[in-house]
């Protein structure tokens, strides 16, 4: 066991504890008021410099090293989700219909270690390190935030890491190339006059042209994207009629696009703006079709990888570095981080032999196993170390 392992061994429990805590009060995006205080709390205890934001919720921390070098950010989201817990945890939430069903519990407690661990070490730290408590990670809003207060202006590398059922507890999942999807969302508005159930001929259908259009829509990825290309359409929202015996004049989809390749995305909008179209003309209805850019895939830089494999192959052991086989079609708004500064991202395994660890992310019932904590939190060290340019057998 590394120095560093053996370290972390005798922090885990407070850690634990710590996540347990905040998994007890969960706030949603941009209502993390009460989370951000008990982070305040646990920087200060460690010595780490809290720089202002001016919002209530999120924070950053700073830590400078005795040696100057390099600025590099550590990014936790603190968000939680608006489900009603049915985890049967004896730490469970206790905020009605508010739950850390996406593990940013333990993304913030492994941070929080990493703080602790890393102040511990400053005598051999090169460089500044910044650690970015996020809000509203869901929202795909709270990188927006600490990026519009100029927190990342100085940063030379940024990183970021996400709990996942499919990786064993303990062990750090990363890949080369994509990691994350895109996503932008869209909605279509279907006109027309509206009028009685029992005279359909005196009015075009909203209802059957929303039919026709989800059917449609389906084809994109089925019979427009290339079959080794990666990309998801899913309506998952329809709003129509007030009535049984009542053909509505409005029908309004939402939906979900995910993709890997500008480009994909590009002709995944094409595809929607003529498939509402040509439906439209053809059922006697008009349509206009609204899409919302979300963020872009989380792509890291090669090197940067190199270095999340360095850091996890020689602190924690080879066998705990998993290189994850393919991307997924989920998103996260780390991704606009590394539209301004090169980064990377990686997996905290989650897995266990209780059924629950591998239930899907933001499912009311999961559980998440809590050697994440630890793992995460030398990797994290380990990762800032390689990348401030200082000497990482100090940690070994």
């Amino acid at each position: 066991m590394t120095a560093i392992e053996e370290r972390m061994k005798a922090l885990a429990p407070e850690y634990i504890e710590v996540r347990r805590a905040l998994h007890r009060r969960p706030e949603t995006a941009f209502e993390e008021v009460e989370t951000t205080a008990r982070i305040r709390e646990e920087l200060a205890r460690c010595g780490i410099e809290i720089l202002p934001n001016g919002d209530d919720t999120g924070l950053v921390g700073i830590l400078r090293g005795a040696a100057p070098g390099p600025v590099i950010a550590l990014r936790a989201d603190m968000d939680a989700l608006p489900i009603q817990e049915e985890s049967g945890l004896p730490f469970a939430s206790e905020i009605p219909g508010r739950c850390h069903a996406c593990g940013h519990d333990i993304h913030m407690a492994t941070l929080l270690a990493a703080a602790r661990l890393l102040s511990e070490y400053r005598a051999h730290l090169r460089g500044t390190v910044k650690f970015f408590f996020q809000p509203a990670e869901e929202k795909l809003g709270g990188a927006r935030s600490l990026i519009a207060h100029g927190f990342l202006d100085d940063v030379d590398a940024v990183f970021g890491a996400h709990t996942w059922p499919d990786t064993p507890g303990g062990s750090i999942g990363y890949r080369r190339g994509a990691m994350m999807a895109g996503s932008d969302t869209f909605r279509i508005t279907i006109h027309a006059p509206g009028g009685h159930a029992a005279h359909p001929h005196k009015t075009p259908d909203p209802v059957a042209a929303a039919a026709y259009m989800i059917t449609q829509l389906q084809t994109i990825v089925s019979r427009e994207t290339a079959p080794l290309d990666s990309a998801v359409v899913t309506v998952g929202k329809m709003t129509a009629g007030t009535a049984a015996n009542i053909i509505p004049s409005e029908v309004v989809l939402e939906g979900s696009l995910r993709y890997l390749l500008p480009e994909t995305r590009a002709k995944i909008h094409e595809s929607i703006r003529r498939i509402a179209a040509g439906t439209a003309l053809s059922l006697r209805v008009e349509a206009s079709v609204e899409i919302l850019p979300g963020c872009g895939p989380v792509i890291g830089e090669d090197r940067l990888v190199d270095m999340i494999e360095t850091a996890v192959t020689r602190l924690l052991g080879p066998e705990k570095a998993d290189v994850l086989p393919t991307a997924s079609m989920g998103s996260e708004d780390f991704a606009f981080y590394l539209e301004k500064k090169p980064g990377a991202f990686f997996r905290l395994g989650t897995g266990s032999d209780d059924p629950a660890s591998r239930l899907p992310l933001h499912n009311s019932r999961i559980h998440f196993s809590e050697d994440a904590i630890s793992a995460g939190a030398v990797a994290f060290c380990g990762i800032a170390f390689l990348a401030t340019g200082s000497d990482l057998s100090v940690l070994e």
